[in-house]
């Protein structure tokens, strides 16, 4: 019976991530004024600070759900950053007071779909034959 996967190699990755995003969120918000910059700075922590979080939970996902043919470290990471990608184009609606529940619904679907397809296109035979070697 094959080993499962480990969390070890991603724990540098949700460590960093998950750090300095909260921190980094929590000093933006707490010392800097409400400027330009500060609010660009807001949605890159934020994106930082989700993806960290949201690492644990997709790797115990994938684990789960596809233990026969469990994905890449990669893949992995890729799927942490959607939610962390999420999340700011949410708090981004959010400010504009643009976003709605279908809203919101439509744009998870959209990046679920994006996953789905990219998913599938890494899992096809072509795919495999088209590698490098």
């Amino acid at each position: 019976m094959p080993q499962p996967p480990s969390f070890r190699p991603y724990r540098f990755a949700f460590l960093f991530l998950s750090l300095a995003g909260w921190a980094g969120l929590y000093a933006l918000l707490t010392y800097s004024p409400p400027y330009l910059w500060a609010r660009w700075g807001f949605f890159v922590l934020l994106v930082s600070a989700v993806t960290g979080s949201a690492l644990p939970l997709v790797f115990g996902a994938n684990r789960l759900f596809s233990a026969a043919n469990p994905p890449g470290a990669r893949v992995i990471l890729r799927q942490s950053l959607w939610f962390g990608i999420y999340a700011a184009v949410l708090a981004w609606l959010s400010i504009g007071r643009l976003l709605t529940f279908g809203a919101g619904l439509w744009l998870a679907l959209g990046i679920a779909a994006i996953e789905y397809f990219l998913r599938v296109r890494e899992t096809s035979p072509q795919a495999a034959q088209d590698e490098p070697a």
